[in-house]
């Protein structure tokens, strides 16, 4: 049986020769293993007849968009960015959601947009005229079930006054305005199972059921742990189907973190070690500007090798070279103490973490690997250096 401490690690336990040739900090993703989380997902689109999109919110390297397009139809973007990279390095569907929506955004998308998705009616009403003339952008409308599910809170989407989706009375209020729309879209699940889907869609069912006729599509959003190893998928696939039967829509989910999951990690080299009351060390990654994460969830990121503060002989609070004074990453505990050269493994860094990055404080971004644990093979795909931090300025 395979060790479920070593999960994070997604396959990436390297020798000392793979290790000893890193530009550290630095992102390790395996592509042996985001192909297994595809397969599972494309199980799920085949079987469940629905369609997966890649959320890049969760995750965006675009060096693995061949291998992710071999399995998926296209890409979920909350920005002209995330729309831009997906029509351009993905180029499948093209579905995009944001808060509100510039005019100025609405000239991209009109080009290069499957589908748009408008957070309010008022928006609808606003670009409703232009979409309906250009006729091949499909438009809904994100919908509040007013149903949480999150426990974190700035993660949950349905939390009171949350500023994402549209409410049963607002919706009911704005009929006739938003009248062309050709979907609806719902968001309110963040790391979870199939049961929490069933429990939501229980509750859209019983809200906004009554306007499904005048639809053809749907979309579940994001939050589905589909890829990890208990997630109930046999569950998932009940569901869709029979909400397809019962309901004669397309269905579609955009999960980001299913994609990557326990894909990638994060290297990190000891840069120095001293004492203040307790043993610190000092890596050259950062919580806020390489995993921001911990800071704001907050979190405690797997280690290999490492325990829990006093299981192991010896413990050092790890941080950050940032000025940021809580740049801590947090307390661990090892089999020998910490030194300067020493390099750490921190697990399931591929979501979120990469795309949440900064040079806050000029420090570097972590240079980017791509590792395949069936040949052992390892390749560069970017380092970043001076110019990645200048250019963001001006």
């Amino acid at each position: 049986m395979a060790d479920s401490r070593l999960e994070p690690f997604g396959g990436i336990i390297l020798n000392e020769q793979q290790m000893t040739g890193l530009k550290t900090p630095c992102f390790v993703v395996n592509e042996t293993r985001i192909e297994e989380n595809l397969q599972v997902i494309d199980r799920v689109q085949k079987e469940a007849g629905c369609k997966v999109l890649l959320a890049f919110k969760g995750f965006a390297m675009w060096s693995m968009a061949p291998l992710i397009m071999k399995y998926l139809p296209g890409i979920a973007a909350s920005s002209v960015n995330e729309a831009l990279l997906g029509r351009n390095e993905f180029g499948g569907e093209v579905h995009v959601y944001s808060p509100a929506i510039t005019p100025d955004d609405i000239d991209i998308y009109l080009r290069i947009a499957d589908h748009i998705i408008f957070n309010s009616p008022a928006q609808v009403v606003k670009y409703k005229a232009r979409l309906n003339e250009n006729k091949k952008v499909k438009y809904g409308l994100r919908i509040n079930p007013e149903h949480s599910e999150v426990e974190t809170k700035i993660y949950d989407p349905c939390a009171p006054f949350s500023r994402l989706g549209t409410t049963l009375k607002n919706f009911k209020e704005s009929i006739d305005l938003i009248e062309g729309i050709s979907g609806l879209h719902f968001h309110n699940l963040c790391e979870l199972n199939s049961d929490a889907l069933e429990r939501t869609l229980a509750i859209v069912e019983e809200k906004f059921s009554f306007y499904f006729n005048k639809l053809k599509w749907i979309n579940f959003g994001g939050g589905h742990h589909i890829s990890r190893s208990d997630y109930d998928v046999d569950k998932l696939i009940r569901i869709i189907k029979k909400f397809k039967a019962k309901y004669n829509l397309d269905i579609y989910l955009e999960p980001g973190e299913a994609i990557a999951l326990n894909s990638g990690v994060l290297i990190t080299r000891v840069i120095d070690t001293f004492e203040n009351e307790m043993n610190i060390a000092i890596l050259d990654a950062s919580a806020t500007n390489h995993m921001p994460d911990v800071l704001e969830m907050p979190y405690r990121p797997h280690i290999l090798n490492a325990g829990k503060p006093g299981e192991k002989p010896y413990t050092f609070r790890l941080g950050g070279p940032s000025c940021l004074a809580g740049d801590v990453i947090g307390d661990y505990s090892f089999d020998k103490p910490l030194s300067a050269g020493d390099r750490l493994t921190l697990g399931d860094m591929a979501i979120y973490s990469m795309v949440k990055t900064s040079t806050f404080n000029g420090v570097n971004l972590p240079s980017i690997y791509i590792f395949n644990s069936d040949s052992q093979e390892i390749r560069l795909v970017k380092h970043f250096g001076y110019e990645d931090f200048k250019e963001r300025l001006s």
